[in-house]
């Protein structure tokens, strides 16, 4: 029988428990103790986080995106992978930017599945949309306990910039428990973690954000002159909402990613994106009416039947 995400997390409290009282060590009491810690002796110092240039979205972040914890970006159906993973990429960017003396690798983890529907990762893609392929590293495990263990081992060494896990849905072994583990050897390694879960449905989690990702119409891209570039593609721009944060009100916008600034910026929605105008039920014809043309079709001529050959 499935055991319900509170069940799990009821279980898991015995487990540290009875940890405790046997005085075991658990990597998730170690990592808890460790945050206590963190939070006790910095507490006069400024927050971990990395201000996105958007003040809507930062204020609503309480000062920008948290870099010692796990962070989830969701998108509704498969083929919507493309716009969250971007949306990734571009936080993973915009990180190695600010960390310039810091020259730790992402690593990217993904499943199978999700790699076969929506593709891998490619060097010169990378470098267009504003990362170092040469700090970038892919990994994809046959199995999502091994993709678990992966995640869990490369924050507990703190190697790497940036942890992104790629999961497709909502796998039974991938619940409360297991991200719970995952937020607390982030924020024990001081490093981001970020879980894209590919047409996956909202459940508990211990995330501390949580965006849902869409695509949206890129922008019209314009000459020095302000004259529209004919056939171009612009910036990619992505439909945004906080799912879960601090911040109780809801917020979603677009935002648009320029990969040579390696930066952030609001969008606004494009003219031709926008749905048409309601029109009244039988206006009058959509078609002009035809001119030069008979006012009556011709007649037709005789009509010969022939033998047939055989």
């Amino acid at each position: 029988m499935a055991q319900t995400p509170m069940a799990r997390e009821q279980l898991f409290a015995l487990r540290e428990e009875i940890a405790r009282l046997e005085g075991k060590p658990v990597p998730a009491l170690t990592a808890a103790r460790q945050e206590a810690l963190a939070e006790r002796g910095g507490a006069g110092k400024e927050k971990h986080r990395l201000p996105l240039g958007v003040t809507v979205l930062d204020e609503a972040l309480d000062g920008g995106l948290p870099l010692d914890g796990l962070s989830e970006i969701r998108s509704q159906c498969l083929r919507d992978a493309t716009a969250s993973a971007g949306f990734a990429l571009a936080l993973s960017a915009l990180i190695q930017k600010q960390a310039v003396d810091d020259l730790a690798p992402i690593l990217w983890i993904t499943d199978r599945v999700t790699s076969m529907e929506a593709g891998v990762p490619y060097p010169l893609g990378l470098k267009d949309y504003g990362l170092d392929p040469k700090r970038f590293l892919h990994a994809a495990p046959r199995k999502l306990d091994e993709a678990l263990w992966l995640a869990e081992t490369a924050m507990e060494s703190g190697a790497f910039a940036v942890t992104l896990l790629e999961v497709k849905g909502n796998p039974a072994h991938f619940g409360l428990t297991e991200s719970r583990r995952l937020g607390l050897r982030a924020k024990a390694a001081r490093r981001p973690l970020f879980l894209m879960r590919q047409s996956g449905e909202e459940e508990a989690s211990s995330a501390a954000l949580r965006f849902l990702v869409e695509p949206a119409p890129a922008a019209i891209r314009l000459l020095p002159d302000r004259s529209m570039l004919g056939g171009s593609i612009g910036n990619p721009v992505f439909r945004l909402t906080l799912e879960k944060s601090r911040n109780p009100a809801p917020l979603s916008l677009l935002l648009e990613w320029n990969p040579h600034d390696r930066q952030f910026s609001p969008a606004r929605e494009p003219e031709h994106a926008r749905p048409p105008r309601k029109r009244a039920a039988h206006s009058g014809p959509r078609l002009p009416a035809p001119a030069n043309r008979p006012d009556r079709p011709q007649e037709m001529g005789a009509v010969l039947a022939f033998d047939q050959a055989s």
